[in-house]
């Protein structure tokens, strides 16, 4: 789902960005955040929640909430709504907290 007519608006001219997601193929445009982009491809579940493992989708899309929080070229607890997408990147659905790897 996205917004291509706009009374106001232009959205001529952007690049097509590719990026994966959970090892899948998907493309956003020039100036999407990751979730943006995902929504976009009609991904609706970003992550799930902590205890009940329910699914979490888009919610409040200023980096507030933990409801978009992936794993990001191997960094846990991204916030997506607020991270630009950027070419190439891996993303992957995040399990309960994160874990941060050591650092060599």
């Amino acid at each position: 789902m996205r917004i291509k007519n706009h009374p106001i608006l232009s959205f001529d001219g952007r690049e097509t960005i590719p990026f994966y997601f959970n090892d899948k193929l998907y493309y956003g445009v020039e100036g999407d955040t990751i979730a943006s982009a995902l929504v976009a491809n009609n991904v609706k579940a970003l992550t799930s929640s902590l205890h009940l493992e329910r699914p979490r989708g888009f919610y409040c899309a200023i980096g507030n909430c933990a409801s978009c929080n992936m794993v990001v070229d191997g960094e846990p607890n991204v916030r997506t709504c607020i991270t630009p997408l950027k070419k190439d990147m891996r993303v992957y659905r995040q399990k309960g907290r994160g874990r941060l790897h050591a650092k060599e």
